[in-house]
């Protein structure tokens, strides 16, 4: 009968190789670790800082001498808009119904806020009214000056222009009714092909339309004269 034999394992030379094994996968992971800290430390330090613009807003000023003043109290509302321009990314468009942002450059408001805040200032800066107060306030008016942004923006196509179309409306605090409406829609073409040239177009054309909304309410106001009110 014949009787086989199981060849002998050399523990000693298997345990070497394992460890061999082990020292080089570990030597492989530290190198690829290593290579990705180094990777994401210098896109850390390559990162963009971001820019921020506002727009022109008349300082906090007395308001401008008139003896006779419209006698009402004017109260300044919120300005409603897409979602778009209640954060702060500065919008762009080719003309079509698609939209972007910026990433990097951005308003240091929502452009519904910062624009409501140019009507404040223009506005009281005026002269032209007893008062003139945001709505949060504890004053009371006789009229709110509220309204909707629908465009503000950047659109390109064979020039590049700053896009304002808003509307503005009055109302009269105590019947509730709308006795006045303004629409402004205005193209304002950038001097250059840049964000910075885009954000002076929008801020010009800004302030061309608080000029407008001005005129017609100071004739509206011309043509249907309060009856003066206590202080």
């Amino acid at each position: 009968m014949t009787r086989t034999t199981e060849p002998s394992i050399q523990l000693p030379r298997i345990s070497r190789k394992l460890s061999i094994f082990q020292s080089t996968m570990t030597a492989k992971i530290t190198l690829a670790l290593l290579v990705l800290a180094v990777g994401l430390a210098a896109g850390c330090g390559a990162a963009r800082p971001s820019k921020y613009y506002q727009l022109t807003v008349p300082g906090d000023l007395a308001p401008a001498a008139n003896p006779n003043p419209v006698p009402i109290t004017l109260l300044i509302g919120r300005l409603t808009g897409p979602a778009l321009y209640r954060a702060d990314q500065i919008v762009y468009s080719s003309g079509g119904e698609s939209m972007g942002t910026y990433e990097y450059q951005r308003w240091s408001e929502p452009p519904t806020e910062m624009i409501a805040e140019v009507i404040l200032r223009q506005f009281r800066a005026s002269g032209h009214y007893r008062g003139v107060y945001t709505l949060r306030s504890d004053i009371r008016g006789e009229f709110l000056l509220h309204g909707r942004l629908y465009d503000f923006k950047e659109v390109s196509g064979a020039a590049i222009v700053g896009r304002v179309t808003m509307e503005l409306e009055l109302r009269n605090i105590k019947t509730g009714t709308s006795v006045w409406t303004h629409f402004y829609t205005h193209d304002e073409p950038a001097s250059r092909k840049d964000v910075g040239a885009v954000v002076a177009a929008l801020d010009k054309n800004v302030q061309q339309a608080m000029a407008e909304f001005r005129a017609s309410l100071d004739q509206y106001f011309a043509e249907h004269p309060p009856a003066p009110t206590a202080p």
